[in-house]
């Protein structure tokens, strides 16, 4: 019996050891990849497992998206189009026979105007096999080499391959690669690697920015990227010199302040996660975000941000800055022919800026509003009078209704009414482009209630974030793109009727149905605080907040590409014709509100 209890003991300890060990060798860790680093490091990206991040990404609402039968059927033209398609594929099929783990891209110096970067990854296959994946990929992306010569150090081989001006040193240590466009640099390398570098504090791992940094990142992520700004700063700040910069003296300070910049991003239960820290001290003092202004939002809410901007301390600067855009420098130089000081607009507003944007499923756009905390409605007022006349040309009408001053200006008729609108009451300033909207806003306000921090929806998504200090947004990305599609598709369809040439890249009436998409977007929300030793962001959803205005970039770029591709094939068309034909270019329509 007691042969028996020591068996099933030592089997558990068994079982314990090994499942502990697979989870350690499987924990992120960059600390095998920051003792081959120098300490003056100025950048590293850091991918600790390709496979298993490849892995987490299939599992994702976004992937998982993109593999829904209607959308795959209505991606099939444009994908068709892709160069390249099966290179790819063989690529990704390498990668996983490979098992890349570690992989890194450092910058190690950049003096006398010379970059200086090192990489590498470890791999699973046996080296020869590893060689000839690597030399392919090497030559697919930089052609043949010019010249080829090998050095002999420590027992490795380094091969250097040249490509005109640029050469590239490689050598394999066991089941590491490495690669850098520096001999000297790879031979250090190598030395740490191989342990003939004995002080430790000479690496990236000692380094108290980087360690600092560091402490702020999850245990585990599929990448990682850290910047320490000392070294570029300080040659900014050079240029500056030599060219005799009239730059405002506190950017000068802030970006000196900085000691380090590192982020992550990581997948959990299908959702996107990313935190970016900002090490730097603490910008506001005497304020905290308490989020006023959600008691605006309605369940028509798909936008929401409360952030920390206290407009009083930029106006003394903003009315000396030079090279700021016209409307903005008459702007502030309307405060300043007014008498209005950086201590008039304190005393009149809280910093807490709030913005809201609701949808209603009958409006064809979505109506933006901005609010501020009023502390003095009497200095807040002769602001807003200010504000109001910096503009001669522009007439305001001004009214006032429950002890609410309401501000508006009719614009001419265009496609999209717009009718800049403030109201000012003794609590709260809301302004906007619609009057009917703002004063709806002015009536939640006064009643205090508000659906959308009641919604299930908003209360789930706002736990996935710490609580913010400074910064808070939240997006409801179903409920956004259900209105996108209401209002856009009709025109879409339309367009391409018009413009047969869309059709060549996408077929639009295969657009999937909304609830299809829908039903994969869940919000997107992010905060900012301060934590201790400087700030830290962090974003959560199917994309997060900096992956959507990346991606709102990129798509914009596009469709300004699309539309003057469009546009200049009418004309075209137009001028073909035997007879002279009117120049057949799309109606012309006002830019759209920027997205926040």
């Amino acid at each position: 019996m007691r042969r028996t209890v020591l068996l099933v003991i030592a089997g558990a300890v068994a079982a314990f050891a090994i499942w502990y060990v697979r989870r350690v060798s499987q924990e992120t860790s960059s600390v095998s990849v920051t003792t081959l680093l120098p300490r003056e490091t100025i950048f590293l990206a850091h991918v600790p497992d390709f496979n298993r991040t490849r892995d987490q990404f299939d599992h994702s609402d976004v992937c998982l998206l993109y593999r829904e039968p209607a959308v795959q059927d209505f991606l099939l033209k444009p994908l068709t189009k892709l160069p390249k398609k099966a290179a790819a594929s063989q690529t990704l099929r390498e990668i996983e026979q490979l098992d890349p783990k570690n992989a890194f891209f450092a910058l190690t110096s950049i003096a006398n105007d010379s970059l200086k970067v090192v990489m590498g990854f470890r791999f699973r296959e046996d080296p020869n096999s590893a060689e000839k994946i690597i030399t392919g990929w090497c030559s697919e992306a930089l052609g043949n080499p010019s010249d080829r010569e090998t050095v002999d150090y420590q027992r490795r081989k380094i091969h250097i391959s040249t490509f005109g001006l640029f050469s590239l040193a490689s050598v394999y240590d066991r089941d590491w690669f490495f690669a850098s466009n520096n001999l000297a640099e790879i031979r250090a390398l190598l030395d740490r690697a191989d342990g003939r570098v004995k002080n430790a504090k000479d690496t990236l791992d000692a380094d108290e920015s980087y360690r600092t940094a560091g402490a702020h990142l999850p245990s585990s992520y599929a990448a990682s990227f850290y910047l320490q700004p000392k070294t570029i700063s300080e040659r900014v700040a050079a240029l500056r010199a030599a060219i005799q910069s009239s730059a405002a003296p506190n950017e000068r300070l802030l970006l000196e302040q900085v000691r380090s910049i590192s982020g992550a991003m990581y997948f959990e239960s299908g959702k996107i996660h990313d935190l970016l820290f900002l090490g730097m001290p603490k910008l506001e003092q005497d304020a905290a975000l308490s989020r006023s202004s959600l008691a605006l939002g309605t369940k028509e809410t798909f936008f929401y941000l409360s952030m920390l901007l206290n407009v009083g301390q930029k106006i003394d600067a903003l009315n000396q800055a030079a090279g700021i855009g016209g409307a903005v420098q008459k702007f502030f130089q309307t405060f300043s022919d007014s008498g209005i000081t950086a201590d008039d607009w304190k005393a009149a507003f809280g910093a807490e800026l709030g913005s809201l944007a609701d949808w209603p499923s009958k409006a064809t756009w979505p109506s933006l509003i901005l609010t501020l905390p009023v502390i003095d409605m009497a200095k807040a007022s002769k602001i807003v009078e200010a504000v109001t006349h910096a503009d001669k040309n522009a007439i305001w009408m001004q009214t006032e209704k429950d002890r609410v001053r309401y501000f508006s200006m009719p614009s001419p008729a265009t496609l999209v009414a717009i009718t800049p609108t403030i109201a000012l009451s003794n609590r709260i300033l809301i302004a906007g482009f619609d009057p009917v909207s703002i004063e709806q806003a002015i009536e939640r306000d006064s009643s205090g209630s508000s659906e959308l921090s009641n919604s299930q929806t908003y209360q789930t998504a706002a736990k996935l974030v710490p609580s913010p200090t400074n910064f808070f947004a939240y997006i409801d990305a179903a409920l956004l793109y259900s209105r996108l599609d209401a209002s856009l598709r009709p025109m879409l369809l339309m367009a391409s009727a018009f413009m047969p040439g869309m059709t060549d890249s996408v077929d639009l009436t295969r657009l999937p149905a909304a609830e299809i998409i829908t039903k994969h977007l869940s919000p997107i929300v992010s905060s900012q605080r301060y934590d201790g030793d400087g700030y830290v962001a962090e974003s959560v959803g199917p994309i997060t907040l900096d992956q959507s205005a990346i991606g709102l970039a990129i798509l914009s770029g596009v469709g300004a590409a699309a539309r003057q591709k469009a546009s200049g094939s009418l004309t075209g068309w137009g001028s073909s014709t035997g007879s002279p034909q009117p120049s057949l270019s799309p109606p012309s329509t006002p830019n759209p509100a920027p997205t926040p």
